[in-house]
């Protein structure tokens, strides 16, 4: 059983539809219907390309080019950073967290292990708002990657601070000469005076909503490790919050 809405899976077939009407393509086997279906059965339930190629009666090559071709033209439809936090009003805030998505790297594979998680992965990135909804997540950066330099690279800390957004995120994003003039990290450290008490658990309060964002793309099962290539985990997630966003609006 797969536990995607019906109109989902129509959305996801039109997009098809409209690609194959804009590249001209021939007849195959399997119609836009059919293709989306099996795209978001790979991605929901993480099947092999073998064990979906099987269940749609084609070939594994096959159903690898229909899995790519769909996440591509999803994964264009995901909005930018600039784009999402335009949707906010300029005194909102955000919630800003990271994400560990699993792989199945050797040990050999150093920069994609994560001292933090204890294995190997890919540093994923999420700007949420105030009641946990996704708006953005990053591209994804070798396991290794702490938070906070994640979120420099991908230029969140400098977008969030032009637009004076007030930015909540958990303790990792905390440095020496402090992450940006508008990210709010809670205290840390030993005999903490109580006066800092009430303001940690405002912050928590009002960050935990943005655990529901990596929650929502987590039952996504090709996301809790990804067999496939670490290149292709970014367009992955991209595509899968595209759904997400089509999910909600529908």
């Amino acid at each position: 059983m797969l536990d995607v809405p019906h109109e989902v899976v129509e959305h996801v077939s039109w997009l098809i539809y409209a690609r194959r009407c804009e590249v001209s393509s021939r007849w195959r086997k399997l119609g836009c219907f059919r293709q989306a279906l099996l795209v978001l059965v790979h991605l929901r339930k993480n099947e092999t390309l073998a064990q979906v190629a099987a269940g749609f009666g084609v070939s594994t090559a096959t159903a690898g080019r229909y899995v790519t071709e769909t996440v591509e033209i999803l994964a264009e439809r995901a909005p930018s950073l600039h784009e999402a936090l335009c949707e906010l009003p300029p005194e909102g805030f955000v919630i800003l967290d990271g994400t560990l998505i699993a792989t199945d790297r050797i040990a050999a594979d150093e920069p994609y292990y994560s001292m933090k998680h204890r294995r190997h992965g890919m540093n994923v990135q999420v700007v949420a708002a105030p009641d946990g909804r996704p708006l953005w997540f990053s591209r994804a950066l070798p396991g290794r990657t702490p938070d906070l330099t994640a979120a420099r690279a991908h230029g969140v800390i400098q977008a969030c601070l032009s637009r004076q957004l007030l930015v909540f995120a958990d303790r990792a994003y905390r440095a020496y000469r402090g992450a940006g003039a508008t990210i709010r990290t809670p205290y840390y450290g030993r005999d903490l005076p109580e006066k800092y008490a009430p303001f940690n658990r405002d912050h928590t309060r009002l960050r935990a909503p943005g655990e529901r964002a990596f929650a929502r793309l987590k039952q996504w099962r090709i996301l809790r490790k990804a067999r496939c290539s670490t290149n292709r985990i970014d367009r992955t997630v991209a595509a899968v919050h595209a759904i997400e966003i089509a999910w909600r609006s529908g």
